[in-house]
């Protein structure tokens, strides 16, 4: 048995500390209240706080790697790498494409999984499907975007069975509510995203089963103060849980702070993250299309100016809410605790007895400086340098 101190830590909904834990055969197996006495197998954190592991709900890449065409070495690559930035958990994300290509990339992602798992770095929690059932296309290719139907959404989720754990739709499409309520019965959480949706819209889907909202206001019908459109409606419906881009970029910082403020336990802060992250300026591919990052740190985008995925690390976007005035608690929460209960995983996201030990040590800065998967050390910040 390990037992980790730390100053403090974020112990269910609230930031406490000095406290401990006490991990065994990687589970957390008790949560102390104060230290613990000396002993070979402690591991004193002298500053800085210890949270649960970061989860990453919409990762469609980073550092020159597409997850949807990734090889089994990328995907190990990749998921070092997003250790390195304390995510521990993470839902690959693949964007419309043609159908016969989503199936062949599940079933290869499937086949390579439990590879990913034990590569010592984030686990994988599940693909999300962002698409083709979707109407706003955004950056996608809008040749390839595909009417909702139960018989679609039955190919792409047994192609891979149990692989699938989140799809984006639009619900305001004919027969999107039948395949919203057939997703619930098999267990996939589904988001309201790239849609011209009203308000009415958005809370049919959520009385259909919908929980979660992709990317809020980011390829959505504009919030106006008579048709709030899901932007609204996520913010006012408590069923609703919005991932936000918080880059500074995709979503105007006093915008990011009315929704963390109006939402308060119903805000997942997502990255959104493309090939291009980590990456120097230049051309890359995105969802089988051309993006240009213009300077080191730049948003990707097409060639009109459409934002393309973003170059953000989940870490990073705790540091911008924070800087914003964002409660340190709730930031953390949003990375954490909130995207497990969007994915229904009460065993991640919380430093709990029976939680797998995934852990992150954050410095008083909010820069991760080491990061357990399962209870063994993933990164340390002494190792090497993590690219932003």
């Amino acid at each position: 048995m390990i037992t980790f101190a730390a100053p403090r830590l974020l112990i269910g909904s609230t930031l406490t500390g000095p406290g401990a834990i006490a991990v065994e055969e990687g589970r957390i197996v008790e949560v102390l209240g104060g230290l613990p006495g000396p002993g070979a197998d402690r591991i004193v954190l002298e500053h800085g706080i210890l949270t649960a592991g970061m989860i990453d709900l919409q990762f469609n890449g980073a550092f020159g790697v597409e997850m949807v065409s990734a090889s089994t070495e990328e995907w190990n690559a990749v998921s070092r790498a997003l250790a390195g930035h304390g995510v521990t958990s993470f839902q690959p994300t693949f964007v419309t494409a043609k159908v016969a290509d989503l199936t062949a990339a599940l079933q290869s992602t499937a086949s390579f999984r439990q590879a990913v798992d034990s590569a010592g770095g984030a686990r994988m929690v599940g693909v999300h499907l962002e698409g083709p059932m979707i109407s706003r296309p955004g950056a996608h290719d809008p040749s390839l975007i595909q009417l909702p139907s139960v018989e679609l959404a039955r190919k792409l989720v047994e192609a891979a069975p149990g692989l699938v754990t989140m799809v984006t739709l639009a619900p305001e499409l004919p027969g999107a509510l039948d395949v919203i309520r057939w997703l619930r019965r098999q267990g996939v959480v589904i988001s309201i995203g790239h849609s011209n949706a009203t308000a009415i819209e958005a809370q049919k889907a959520a009385d259909a089963g919908a929980t979660a909202v992709t990317h809020i206001f980011n390829a959505q019908r504009p919030f106006t103060h008579r048709e709030p459109g899901i932007a609204g409606q996520a913010l006012y419906d408590p069923r609703l849980v919005s991932g936000l881009i918080a880059d500074l970029v995709h979503v105007a910082p006093q915008v990011c702070v009315t929704v963390m403020r109006a939402a308060p336990g119903r805000v997942a802060l997502i990255t959104d993250s493309a090939t291009p992250a980590g990456m120097p300026p230049g051309h890359y591919r995105v969802g089988g299309r051309e993006v240009e990052v213009d300077e080191v740190g730049g948003t990707p985008h097409l060639a009109d100016g459409t934002l393309a995925g973003s170059v953000l690390m989940l870490d990073r976007a705790v540091r911008n809410v924070v800087g914003l005035g964002c409660g340190l608690t709730e930031a953390l929460l949003a990375v954490t605790r909130v995207p497990a209960e969007v994915l229904g995983r009460n065993d991640l996201g919380r430093l709990e007895v029976g939680a797998p030990a995934d852990l992150v040590w954050w410095s008083d800065d909010l820069v991760p400086l080491r990061t357990w998967v399962g209870g063994t050390q993933a990164y340390d910040s002494e190792w090497t340098v993590v690219p932003e």
